[in-house]
């Protein structure tokens, strides 16, 4: 498991004190920490092994030993400036802005795969594969997201719905029951709207599923399975923007991997569709 230090530098804002000491030891001072026992990075960074052994849990690390290997492995492959995102200047000429947002989304994709976990991508696909009703929430640039999501799974014939209406979300959710899905879609993890729909789907009994950024935010702590993602905001933004490619990509991860799950069930309803829209074309 890679990006410990991104996933460090994304969550460090929400740990109490005593995490918070060893994280940024750990962030000014990584080449050393392969060399460090628990005991060690507990005293240099004036915290306490007990608060090591709960930042590495809430890394998602099964312990130091695996936590201080990450660390290892970031910094050999790593320089100084590698996970750093590009700030977008007013006064910058297009060919400034070109680079900088086209690496900035990039970087999202890159980070994403460092903490986007294996085994709650597989769990994922595994109740989206059985589901007799998938359902997704989100609003604003999210509501974009769960469209693509509605479009994509339409394609193999899937009972999928979206709507950028937050009451009609949370009627969905309400007669959602046992075997459906719901999947939140928030950068933020804070959506009120999605928070209230996706809270309704669980109580109905349906499996929930997030896509927000790392770490611990209301929605991913309240769903079953949560798909993260990594962009850092920067300061001259109207919107989402790198955060919205990064959780696009894992929205076609996830629509490839139940579409390749059930390819022989869903492999003539994408010919249909296939065959069905080529009268829209042109040419």
């Amino acid at each position: 498991m890679y990006g410990s230090l991104i996933r460090i530098k994304e969550i460090i804002n929400d740990l109490n004190p005593s995490e918070k000491k060893i994280a940024e030891y750990i962030l000014k001072t990584p080449k050393e920490i392969s060399d460090l026992s628990i005991k060690d990075l507990a005293d240099k960074s004036g915290s306490s092994q007990s608060a090591v052994v709960r930042l590495c849990k809430i890394l998602g690390y099964k312990g130091y030993k695996e936590f201080r290997i990450t660390i290892a492995k970031d910094t050999a492959k790593a320089n100084k400036d590698e996970n750093m995102y590009n700030d977008i200047n007013p006064q910058d000429d297009i060919d400034t802005i070109i680079k900088n947002i086209s690496y900035n989304n990039k970087k999202s994709i890159d980070n994403t795969v460092e903490v986007l976990s294996k085994e709650a991508l597989e769990k994922a696909v595994k109740v989206i594969s059985k589901a007799d009703k998938v359902d997704f929430y989100g609003v604003g640039a999210s509501y974009l997201i769960a469209l693509d999501a509605f479009q994509k799974f339409t394609r193999i014939n899937k009972n999928v719905r979206a709507t950028s209406d937050t009451h009609l979300q949370i009627e969905f959710a309400s007669n959602l029951k046992k075997g459906d899905v719901a999947v939140a879609i928030s950068y933020s993890g804070e959506t009120k709207d999605t928070f209230e729909s996706i809270e309704v789907a669980k109580n109905a009994g349906a499996t929930t599923i997030s896509i927000t950024k790392f770490g611990s935010n209301s929605i991913s702590n309240l769903c079953d399975i949560n798909l993260f993602v990594l962009s850092p905001e920067i300061t001259f933004r109207s919107g989402a923007m790198s955060s919205r490619i990064a959780q696009l990509n894992v929205v076609d991860i996830l629509f490839t991997s139940v579409a390749g799950r059930m390819f022989g069930d869903v492999k003539k309803f994408l010919e249909n569709t296939r065959m069905s829209t080529r009268i829209k074309r042109i040419k």
